[in-house]
């Protein structure tokens, strides 16, 4: 992954955007910790990815200040919990509208390999990554729900930052 620190000053502001989120794996992992899945186990068999790729992504993460990450015991030995920062919980826009523009663009490859964005106050489902098409509504963590058939039965709520992790907090 290219970190922002690779842009200069002058490069536009959607270079740098992609510098920080421009890695398929740094969104994946986002999309985990938006699914509440913030343990590097669950993270690991989720996306079937090698251990090597997932410490990277979360190092590049956590060092941009879109993650944070807390101790835990497992009873024997210290392990991390990984969350969203305010900065991180501010992506879900951006995997909205990956979601929405697949969903639209690219074939599935089963026939539950479909996902949508519900708005869980009016239950409508969204078109648009950042507002509500029924309501208006602007779309945050706490009010919208994803629904992807081949994870989940019914609609599956979001978590979003951790209050008070600070942009690049260690916990």
């Amino acid at each position: 992954m290219v970190l922002r620190s690779d842009f200069s000053e002058r490069t536009c502001s959607m270079a740098r955007g992609i510098g920080v989120l421009g890695d398929p794996w740094c969104l994946l992992v986002l999309r985990e910790l938006f699914y509440g899945n913030g343990r590097f186990a669950h993270m690991r068999d989720k996306l079937a990815v090698a251990d090597s790729v997932l410490s990277k992504r979360l190092a590049d993460l956590s060092a941009e200040g879109l993650i944070t990450q807390t101790p835990y015991d497992d009873g024997g030995r210290q392990r991390w919990e990984y969350s969203l920062t305010d900065s991180g919980a501010d992506t879900l826009p951006i995997l909205n509208a990956m979601l929405l523009w697949s969903e639209k663009h690219l074939p599935a490859p089963a026939a539950n390999a479909h996902m949508t964005v519900i708005h869980d106050a009016c239950g409508n489902e969204c078109s648009l990554p950042d507002f509500c098409t029924h309501c208006g509504e602007v779309l945050t963590a706490e009010n919208t729900l994803w629904h992807n058939y081949a994870r989940t039965a019914e609609p599956a709520a979001l978590t979003g930052a951790v209050r008070g992790a600070a942009h690049g907090a260690k916990q």
